[in-house]
């Protein structure tokens, strides 16, 4: 099949398919505090890593149903900083209580019964319990164009700290299965990360570029 994505229903299908075909997505589980000292938690599946060396992420949001910008994009300008957490098999419900759509200044970290503690580097909090976290200085919006009034926003942070619980670390690399992480497909379907396989680049010599990899 083929369909324009630009034309409601163009697909003919239930749903729109698109987010089924880019998957599995990293969740950005994002924790800001607002200007007034409130705490705000709240999980991205539009969200991942788009730089290194520095490193930067990237989570995209939009503004509300009742149209103010979602907290984690205003806070994040309005404080310029956020911080994000990695999203566990085991923190899986919390995760997602802390999706609901709830009134501004009610503090997702203890309605999901969650341990905000102090960042080292930023003010925004970040999840004790998550065995990943990266506290990042707020960089840029950037706005994407939308086909409908609302606004959607790519917000861009410089990651300046890592927090990596050890419990997670063979020999000294990140083991994925032992930190099972979260990955959201399409509609309401989440998979978890337990297994893995290496594939090194190959190194194809050719006349022009014998050292070419």
């Amino acid at each position: 099949m083929f369909y324009d994505p630009d034309i409601k229903g163009d697909h003919g299908l239930p749903h729109d398919p698109f987010k089924s075909c880019v998957v599995p997505r990293p969740i950005g589980w994002i924790s800001t505090v607002s200007a007034d000292g409130v705490n705000n938690l709240a999980p991205y599946s539009n969200f991942n890593a788009v730089a290194h060396d520095p490193h930067y992420l990237m989570f995209a949001a939009s503004n509300r149903h009742d149209g103010p910008l979602k907290h984690s994009w205003a806070n994040a300008e309005a404080t310029g900083s956020f911080v994000f957490n990695m999203a566990s098999a085991e923190l899986a419900e919390p995760m997602n209580i802390s999706a609901a759509i709830v009134d501004e200044g009610v503090d997702e970290f203890e309605l999901s019964g969650l341990t905000a503690v102090a960042s080292e580097r930023i003010g925004a909090p970040r999840v004790k319990e998550a065995l990943i976290a990266m506290e990042c200085e707020y960089w840029k919006t950037i706005e994407l164009p939308r086909n409908d009034e609302s606004r959607r926003g790519m917000i861009i942070g410089h990651v300046v700290g890592i927090h990596i619980d050890e419990s997670i670390l063979t020999d000294g690399l990140v083991d994925v299965a032992k930190l099972k992480p979260l990955a959201r497909l399409g509609y309401f379907d989440y998979t978890i990360v337990e297994s893995r396989f290496e594939m090194r680049v190959p190194k194809i010599e050719s006349p022009g570029n014998p050292k070419s990899a």
